[in-house]
């Protein structure tokens, strides 16, 4: 269900009626994965984000980026996001395509470089341009992949959550050896992601910070995800987010990354 929550997507929805006959006796984790996976989240997404990196001594660096999403056909979805600032980034352009059967791909293209490059499944691990998300935070993955065990409900700051741990299956190709995930039982987001490493220490922390409606739907607006181990943190605020705009297709393409042109 995380691919669901990553920043780029940031899910948002109303639900009605279901919690009103779930309880902690009625539902199990994994029917709390697919009520979350389930939302309306609208056909397509467009997104201006300002994006901190800020470093354990406090240090801060400022990136600006857009992104696009789209359904583009049953079971599979796109994302694109183009970096504006600052220039060491500027015309930076990244296409994951998500499989709700199968592998993700994804394609990154740099400037400095004039060309794309496919993401090898061996840089799913490593860190994103720089930030606290891993490439496969970004291309997320099938609820499939893991175990869902609900562990409790929780009150976190006046909210009724679910909490459930997520465990991936011996032949998923997740990075971490476990995901707890706080999901809100009104707005069926997760306000809380811890990720495990695969020694089974705590390694980062995803806190959604503020929650709006747009346009109808639950959107998460300021999100931080915190690396306990390293003391980095990246914080990510929504500056405008709009639904179900008319876009093309062939946005979400490598051509688009080579020419900046749908």
């Amino acid at each position: 269900m995380y691919h669901r929550t990553r920043f780029l997507r940031l899910v948002a929805s109303i639900v009605i009626g279901f919690v009103s006959v779930a309880s902690a006796a009625a539902i199990t984790g994994r029917e709390v994965m697919e009520e979350a996976r389930d939302q309306d989240m609208g056909q397509t997404s467009h997104a201006l984000i300002e994006m901190r990196l800020i470093e354990e001594d406090g240090d801060e660096s400022l990136r600006v980026i857009e992104q696009y999403g789209k359904e583009l056909a049953d079971g599979v979805s796109g994302s694109v996001m183009i970096f504006h600032s600052p220039a060491s980034v500027e015309g930076t352009r990244f296409l994951t395509i998500t499989h709700d059967a199968g592998a993700d791909d994804q394609w990154i293209y740099l400037p400095a470089l004039r060309r794309v490059r496919r993401i090898a499944s061996s840089e799913r691990d490593s860190e994103f341009m720089g930030t606290d998300f891993t490439y496969s935070d970004l291309a997320g993955g099938n609820i499939d992949d893991s175990t869902h065990q609900l562990l409790r409900e929780e009150s976190v700051d006046g909210e009724a959550t679910y909490v459930v741990e997520s465990t991936p299956t011996p032949d998923s190709a997740l990075t971490y050896s476990r995901l707890i995930q706080w999901v809100s039982q009104e707005k069926w987001l997760p306000i809380r992601v811890e990720f495990y490493d695969q020694d089974g220490e705590l390694l980062k922390i995803n806190t959604m910070t503020r929650i709006e409606l747009v346009q109808g739907r639950w959107t998460v607006i300021a999100n931080e995800m915190r690396n306990v181990q390293s003391g980095h943190s990246t914080v990510i605020l929504v500056q405008r987010w709009v639904y179900d705009e008319q876009l093309p297709d062939s946005l979400f393409s490598t051509n688009f990354l080579r020419t900046g042109r749908p």
